[in-house]
């Protein structure tokens, strides 16, 4: 790549992060499958000890394979370095820990995937670390609800399973006034259609497993952000002691998923466009959540600071919870599954599955209910895919 040049994201995708040829002159990078590397002499191991170098120690640190995808995953959010982890969790956890201390609180928006809800309504506070859960789609009261010791405002959009879209530029504006760090989840939109870190977040989570995998195989997850010190302190200080490692195998496969990024996430929302479509048509559907519907309440501001819209689409149906587990019970393309960004159509409930942790009673508080079914729309033929939902559908009486 001509390193003064600046170019479009799939071909940085492919290419971005990469440093001359690779071994042998390998289309493909290595994958360098060790746990530890080797020192000329201790002179050299004293220079990589005290960060002199950047030379490679221990897998858990740091590895060819891993800090290609970390770079990479950089460049694609426009950040200045990057952190890959274990899991999405992984990732998550660890920047919330970075950023929070005991006495401090978090302010998170009232919708969550359903581990990341369970890690501050119940983890964080065996710490002394308080939350406050938030509406962020109205930030007409946020400045009120930030106090000296909140540190963190931590959503994602949009968010899972709702599709809230949260305005990212207004909140991180908010923010900053206030001294409070920004962090977003971008796994439903990935870097083709939201970079964060241009609105003003401070650190960018993703699930990788998701769409930057694409095909169901990995699971991962990773942190960017413009700030080098903190890079530098969450992978040291909190990915390595904690010990939360990608391994290198996954970061290859990682890095293989990133190179058909953009074609996929285009076929994901095109298809994803055309099933929320015929599902607000439906008769048997009451309310379709999907942020590409022109009706949909967060479609002007996901307009403005998204490219396009996803590929994640939930619904209610018009019916009950009975219903619901028919409906889902009754695809034979789609596959009942959690997790989301392969190239197979999954379907859920989230209240039953991904979303298990939330308190039922209290489900609506959280913009959830027991029959809400969410879709990841995948790549087979559209055609294929709305026969399977509108059979699955027929079931309803």
């Amino acid at each position: 790549m001509d390193k003064n040049k600046k170019y479009k994201f799939e071909t940085m995708s492919i290419h971005a992060g990469s440093e001359g040829r690779n071994a042998n002159n390998a289309l493909n990078p290595p994958i360098y499958q060790t746990s530890t590397f080797v020192f000329d002499n201790i002179e050299h191991v004293e220079k990589v000890m005290s960060f002199e170098s950047d030379d490679y120690v221990y897998t858990r640190g740091n590895n060819p394979t891993l800090r290609l995808f970390e770079n990479r995953m950089a460049a694609l959010e426009e950040g200045n370095g990057a952190v890959a982890f274990a899991s999405g969790m992984a990732a998550i956890s660890s920047v919330l820990f970075s950023f929070l201390k005991p006495g401090d609180n978090v302010i998170v928006n009232r919708t969550l995937y359903g581990s990341s809800y369970n890690v501050v309504t119940h983890v964080l506070p065996q710490y002394n670390v308080s939350y406050k859960i938030v509406d962020l789609s109205n930030t007409d009261k946020l400045s009120e609800l930030i106090d000296e010791n909140t540190k963190v405002i931590y959503f994602e959009t949009p968010s899972n399973p709702n599709l809230t879209i949260i305005d990212i530029k207004k909140i991180s504006q908010i923010a900053e006034e206030k001294n409070v760090k920004v962090v977003v989840d971008n796994t439903f939109a990935t870097p083709y259609f939201q970079r964060p870190l241009t609105l003003g977040a401070d650190v960018v989570v993703h699930s990788a497993t998701k769409y930057i995998c694409g095909h169901g195989d990995v699971v991962g997850g990773v942190a960017v952000s413009k700030n080098l010190d903190y890079i530098h302190s969450l992978k040291f200080d909190y990915m390595c002691e904690f010990g939360g490692v990608m391994s290198p195998f996954n970061a290859w496969l990682l890095l293989r998923g990133l190179k058909t990024l953009g074609v996929r996430m285009r076929e994901h929302e095109k298809n994803a466009l055309e099933v929320a479509r015929f599902l607000r048509n439906h008769p048997k559907v009451k309310e379709v959540m999907y942020p590409g519907l022109e009706d949909f309440k967060g479609h002007e501001i996901a307009k403005a600071q998204m490219s396009g819209f996803g590929a994640i689409i939930s619904f209610e149906i018009d019916g009950n919870l009975e219903d619901a587990k028919k409906v889902v019970n009754s695809v034979k393309l789609a596959q009942l599954a959690v997790s989301l960004g392969d190239c197979e159509t999954l379907i859920e409930l989230p209240a039953a599955m991904t979303h298990i942790g939330y308190p039922k009673e209290e489900l609506a508080k959280f913009g959830l209910t027991e029959s809400m079914i969410r879709i990841s729309v995948g790549l087979e033929n559209v055609k294929d895919i709305i026969e399977d939902l509108d059979n699955a559908l027929s079931v309803i009486k």
